[in-house]
């Protein structure tokens, strides 16, 4: 895992961590069909798990480069790094574009992600009876997730935690959103809205030196939330690191099963013609969130009308996102044959 990596090897991976940023924000999308495709999920997992007692113990004797070197540190931070730039600028085109264009958007992602079925699935030779029923069970799950019913919001600290813990799964189980299960578990708004503009106008007083947060107990009480969170994502990376680790290590060839059965069940999440329900009051006003935006509760699919330029040019986006994937086969494929 540590071999040395060429500029080249380094830019690609900062590239698709720019990739997991963008689709992680998305709900309906996950950034661990990024990693799955791309060929660096279990990198990804490995590298995870090495956050343990002994990294903790290397980082606290100050052996930086022990602690840096023991858990992959150069993969972690070129990766890292990419999604963090991507929240900043990818995934502001992609709200954009979700806002003007939410339809060629989904569209494309619903190609990649069949484009990943296929990719995941053309070397899978090993079903049997056991492979079978995990891809069932993987597909059930992924089908009963996309029509679940959001729940409300909840702002119960022990509450925010577990979302933390259940939301992080987007990055480590190709499939699971963990933007669309916020929204399920109702605190979408809470935690990724509300909780990052408090964090940015936080930073925005500070840096001119104005202090007058700390008076304001609602701003007080959405960074403890953000904290919380926080906490509890980073919590849940590390837990889930260790149980797919082992679970991969064991029963890879039924993890593969039940990860390929999820990524087909959750297309119902990502398919391209639904109708956005918001959130509305008794009356049937729309709720805004604090950025003034109407609040998502789920979507109401439906199927396309051939008859009308703008379902073709989807379809045509649907085409251009397996492309993408087949993109990524064939450059996997060369990158092996010349190592």
């Amino acid at each position: 895992m540590n071999t040395p990596r060429t500029f080249t090897d380094k830019f690609f991976l900062v590239v698709k961590g720019l990739c997991m940023g963008a689709a992680n924000k998305v709900p309906g999308v996950s950034g661990g069909i990024v990693a799955f495709v791309g060929g660096f999920y279990e990198e990804f997992i490995y590298s995870l798990q090495k956050v343990n007692a002994k990294a903790f113990k290397l980082f606290v004797n100050g052996r930086f480069k022990s602690f840096y070197r023991y858990i992959n540190g150069s993969f972690l931070t070129l990766l890292i790094f990419g999604m963090l730039v991507s929240y900043f600028s990818i995934s502001k085109v992609l709200d954009y574009f979700l806002v003007k264009r939410e339809l060629y958007v989904w569209a494309t992602f619903f190609g990649m992600i069949l484009g990943s079925i296929y990719y995941i699935g053309k070397d899978f030779d090993y079903w049997k009876k056991k492979t079978f029923t995990a891809a069932f069970i993987g597909l059930t799950v992924g089908i009963a997730i996309s029509f679940l019913s959001p729940a409300k919001e909840n702002d119960n600290l022990l509450f925010i935690f577990l979302c933390g813990m259940i939301s992080v799964s987007g990055m480590t189980l190709p499939g699971l959103s963990g933007s669309f299960i916020l929204i399920l578990l109702g605190n979408y708004v809470l935690l990724l809205v509300d909780s990052v503009n408090a964090l940015y106008d936080t930073f925005s007083e500070l840096l001119v030196g104005d202090f007058s947060f700390t008076n304001n107990t609602e701003r007080l009480h959405t960074l403890k939330i953000l904290a919380v969170f926080t906490l509890g994502s980073a919590t849940g990376l590390v837990t889930l690191s260790h149980l797919l680790t082992y679970v991969l290590k064991h029963y890879k060839h039924v993890t593969t099963a039940t990860i390929l059965g999820f990524i087909t069940g959750s297309l119902g999440v990502v398919w391209p013609w639904k109708k956005t329900i918001y959130k509305t009051d008794f009356d049937g006003n729309l709720i805004l969130d604090s950025n003034g935006k109407q609040i998502i509760m789920n979507y109401e699919r439906f199927l396309p009308d051939l008859t009308i330029v703008e379902n073709w040019i989807a379809i045509f986006f649907i085409i251009i996102g397996i492309s993408i994937l087949l993109l990524l086969d064939w450059y996997g494929k060369n990158k092996r044959t010349e190592s």
